[in-house]
């Protein structure tokens, strides 16, 4: 929606009237009229003529003031050249609006950066795994080839066992050939 400045002769866009229509509430709202009791409230000692004539050169003040900061406002706004910055990031606004692809661009790119970073995440976690994995699986290659080495051991033993055993018997046996048999 276009509205007209006050001179008339150029648009202005929603977003600079909204900012001219915002300053002007807010300096109403700080530059308030007193009332004719305010004043007499606040100068008591004054004769009633003498309040009078104080209320009415507070108004006087506080409109001057309103022109005063409106004019200054106004100037401001000339040379920083805010009604023009905040029309070209209106019409800026309206464009996006309109190109119903620059949202999806916009999105896409971000899931794309979303998905990126959580299949970063996701391969660094498996890896971390894996090497846990690893880990484990050497731990657990060296505990059998600790039980191997145990096994081959029992295994050693068991024959000795087995031989010490056989010559036992074969040393009490008639006709073995020990030196306690055969003198």
């Amino acid at each position: 929606m276009e509205y007209r400045d006050e001179v008339g002769s150029s648009p202005i866009g929603s977003r600079q009237s909204d900012l001219k229509k915002s300053f002007k509430l807010a300096v109403v709202s700080l530059l308030t009229a007193c009332s004719k009791q305010d004043i007499s409230k606040a100068f008591p000692n004054f004769a009633a003529s003498e309040q009078d004539f104080l209320h009415r050169l507070f108004i006087q003040v506080v409109a001057s003031l309103h022109g005063n900061i409106q004019e200054e406002f106004e100037s401001l706004c000339l040379e920083s050249q805010v009604g023009t910055t905040l029309d070209t990031v209106e019409q800026f606004l309206e464009e996006q609006a309109l190109n119903p692809l620059h949202r999806d661009k916009t999105n896409v790119f971000d899931v794309a950066q979303n998905v990126l970073t959580l299949k970063k995440n996701e391969i660094q976690h498996l890896e971390n795994m894996l090497q846990k994995a690893e880990e484990q699986n050497c731990l657990i290659r060296a505990q059998i080839e600790g039980l191997k080495e145990k096994e081959a051991d029992v295994s050693v033993m068991a024959d000795a066992v087995q031989k010490l055993r056989r010559g036992s018997l074969n040393y009490g046996l008639p006709g073995s050939n020990d030196i306690t048999t055969n003198p």
